[in-house]
């Protein structure tokens, strides 16, 4: 098969597929009888051909795939005018404590945010394929280390978490970033411009419990301790702290 054959193989496939196709599942195209190499030169000619177009071919964090530019959101949400799900302002901070400091326990999310993380708000990010527990702290209660998923990253255009937006750069707070990251997929954000900035570099030690960042929604259940373990320090993923890690079998 020359070149162009397996170009406009590939491209067709793409355009079809439901979910992003990994490089495997595109080899399977022809039998492996495309290597590696030709595989990614072709792909790198479909994204040139489809520069300066309304849909772009981009690679995610579980493989490449067509979608629509950002700018032409506000165009395309005229077909759907129903509006999707909104994210409360206490989601979103907890979802960009994970982002930024996975992988974190329960007990870590509340001493950056100062106040309970109720059960309501994990299973939201759970439930929308955002999080999930890839291991188990080695401490009293063996509490649950949380971290972003694949689909996390899908659903923000991203390939890897390298690709989120950096603080310093920016000078936004890192739910802010991760809104304007999220926006630019058609996700709608409630009260971002009223959310209390998370400072991500402050130990737990230096926030104060009688002044929390924000009360408990009257609506959430109360969330339960880590297996009835204190809270241990916030781990950062360079240091010793999140490498005692027992992943799930």
């Amino acid at each position: 098969m020359n070149t162009q054959d397996a170009k406009r193989v590939l491209e067709t496939a793409l355009i079809c597929a439901q979910q992003p196709l990994t490089l495997r599942e595109m080899r399977s195209l022809f039998a492996d009888a495309v290597g590696p190499d030709t595989l990614r030169s072709v792909l790198d000619e479909i994204t040139r051909d489809w520069e300066g177009r309304g849909v772009e071919l981009v690679a995610v964090s579980s493989g490449w795939r067509f979608q629509s530019r950002p700018e032409l959101r506000e165009y395309l949400d005229r077909l759907h005018p129903e509006k999707p799900q909104r994210y409360s302002r206490a989601v979103m901070e907890t979802l960009a404590i994970i982002a930024y400091r996975q992988p974190v326990t329960r007990g870590d999310i509340e001493d950056i945010r100062g106040v309970v993380v109720s059960t309501q708000i994990v299973k939201q990010l759970e439930d929308r394929g955002w999080i999930d527990v890839i291991g188990y702290r080695e401490a009293p209660g063996r509490p649950g280390l949380y971290a972003t998923t694949k689909q996390f990253l899908d659903d923000l255009g991203l390939n890897s978490l390298e690709q989120l937006p950096e603080l310093e750069a920016s000078g936004a707070s890192p739910t802010q970033a991760l809104a304007d990251a999220a926006g630019l997929q058609g996700l709608l954000i409630d009260d971002i411009a009223e959310t209390n900035e998370v400072n991500l570099n402050s130990s737990p030690d230096s926030l104060s419990e009688s002044e929390p960042s924000e009360s408990l929604d009257s609506s959430s259940a109360p969330a339960l301790n880590d297996g009835g373990a204190s809270p241990p320090a916030t781990p950062d993923p360079l240091s010793d702290a999140a490498d005692k890690v027992q992943t799930d079998a």
